[in-house]
């Protein structure tokens, strides 16, 4: 199965540190996902979490990436990145080119 989403660098080293740092175990990947619809479109999240059966398993720059099988499409092309600034830091989640849609 392709990859859907990137991790930039900057996302990728923030994710290695708290996977490092925080006490996460050993057997816990980090967990993309979708949240809602409604009026304010998707809103993704990011969590560490153990596998589930309706997950897909991927492993992107060495972290290993879960992606709920119906999640799968809304995050197609998305690019997760992480901000730092003066008054906020954490990660976003961006697309760099909103894909066309194919019917297969």
């Amino acid at each position: 199965m392709l990859i859907p989403i990137q991790i930039t660098p900057k996302a990728e080293a923030e994710i290695k540190d708290i996977m490092a740092n925080k006490n996460i175990p050993a057997d816990y990947f980090l967990r993309v996902g979708v949240k809602g619809g409604g009026c304010g479109g998707m809103s993704y999240a990011l969590g560490f979490d153990k596998a589930k059966p309706e997950d897909q398993q991927f492993e992107i720059q060495g972290i290993p990436v879960l992606i709920e099988k119906k999640h799968y499409m809304f995050l197609m092309g998305m690019q997760i990145d992480f901000f730092e600034g003066d008054e906020a830091r954490g990660f976003t989640f961006v697309n760099p080119d909103i894909p066309k849609r194919h019917d297969h």
